[in-house]
């Protein structure tokens, strides 16, 4: 990473999980970056990346994106719904065998202002990978606290890290 990140904190799953959280942010960065690299902890193709800022579970949350394999594209937009789906097409999620990348740049994290995410999901399906490219918005002016990643029908398997990192102002 360049000089500006500096890691916040690691999580590495030992076990199988369905949410992984980083929670005590300090508000002393411009803007987070997240990366996780996963797979599914059993046989699926539908797993999928989900976003929640301070365990906020209302309708604030929205999210454009677009998935493409290179025979086919989706694009998708969902609104009001409570947490900023990143991936929901079949055939686009994570796989047990192939890991899946994901970075999310959360922007003004801190800031009295909705917040923004641009993100990137890309699959290794063992050269017939995919990608999703998008941004989501959580209508809060609260400034981020704690950012969970999770799933609804799946366990992210043993080995899945993720990172959050914050970026320095200059």
């Amino acid at each position: 990473m360049p000089a500006t990140y500096e890691p916040i904190s690691t999580v590495t799953l030992g076990s199988a999980a369905s949410t992984i959280t980083f929670s005590s942010i300090p508000n002393t960065y411009t803007d987070l970056r997240l990366v996780v690299v996963a797979t599914a902890s059993s046989g699926t193709n539908n797993a999928v990346f989900n976003l929640r800022f301070n365990s906020d579970t209302g309708s604030n949350y929205s999210s454009t994106y677009l998935h493409g394999d290179g025979s086919s594209a989706v694009s998708t937009r969902l609104t009001n719904e409570t947490y900023i789906p990143m991936t929901q097409s079949t055939g686009f999620g994570l796989t047990t065998a192939n890991p899946s990348i994901l970075e999310a740049d959360i922007f003004s994290y801190a800031g009295s202002t909705n917040k923004s995410v641009l993100y990137t999901q890309s699959n290794d399906k063992n050269g017939s990978g995919s990608v999703a490219k998008g941004v989501g918005l959580w209508r809060s002016t609260s400034a981020i606290t704690s950012v969970s990643i999770y799933t609804y029908n799946f366990q992210y398997a043993a080995g899945t890290t993720a990172t959050l990192y914050g970026i320095k102002s200059f």
